[in-house]
């Protein structure tokens, strides 16, 4: 039986991108099913095929697994690449990718992921600076320790997947993470990355609360997406 990963909006779903990336990034096979937001609370929708009425979602043999993290470790009892092979590196991944799962809040909220879009963000607080510090403080020592131009070395791992939403925001506020900087180039150029950015900008539909969240966290100074 195959894999089915269910996801949501393109633009708009930074949890769903990781699991997305990561299988497409490491090969893995997948039945892509898309379940778009409709309206700020989709909980009672998403009820039907997830038990925490969220996304992403990974169907497989009669199991429902969820949570991106949850997704991740069920994909590496399965298969090589998810993780570094090297042991230190892939410390320091699962670290860093356990850090980015359960933190970095500030970020999360003053600094929306939405593809499409480029911000003027508003003045940042005392918690978000503090965010952006800690996201440049990893990426310049995994780039460092382990050479690039992936964060835990020359292959893509799920650090990279777990982070790839931060990249977006990158881009889109115009945030300055230093050194880490080459690997926000490296990520976005990934082909997958470019696959899920088309796809977001094809999208037609918005969703009123995201979209709120969005001019909350700065002045939209060009959206790319089709109209």
């Amino acid at each position: 039986m195959t894999y089915t990963l269910i996801t949501a909006n393109r633009n708009y779903s930074s949890w769903s991108l990781r699991p997305w990336l990561l299988m497409k990034g490491l090969g893995i096979a997948f039945e892509d099913r898309l379940e778009p937001f409709t309206k700020p609370d989709n909980y009672a929708e998403f009820r039907a095929f997830s038990p925490t009425g969220q996304v992403p979602v990974l169907l497989h043999e009669g199991r429902t697994i969820h949570d991106s993290m949850g997704i991740a470790l069920y994909l590496a009892d399965r298969h090589d690449g998810v993780w570094p092979a090297d042991p230190d590196a892939r410390a320091w991944a699962q670290c860093a990718a356990a850090e980015m799962h359960s933190g970095f809040s500030a970020l999360r909220n003053d600094c929306t992921m939405n593809v499409g879009v480029r911000a003027r963000p508003k003045p940042m607080s005392a918690a978000l600076s503090a965010n952006i510090a800690r996201v440049r403080e990893l990426w310049e020592e995994g780039l460092a320790r382990f050479g690039g131009p992936y964060l835990a070395g020359a292959r893509f791992s799920a650090v990279d997947a777990f982070f790839a939403p931060v990249a977006w925001r990158v881009r889109t506020y115009g945030l300055d993470v230093g050194a880490g900087a080459d690997w926000v180039d490296a990520i976005i150029a990934h082909p997958a990355m470019q696959q899920w950015e088309a796809e977001a900008l094809a999208e037609s539909w918005r969703e009123g609360g995201h979209e709120a969240e969005l001019r909350a966290c700065g002045d939209i100074i060009a959206d790319h997406r089709r109209s």
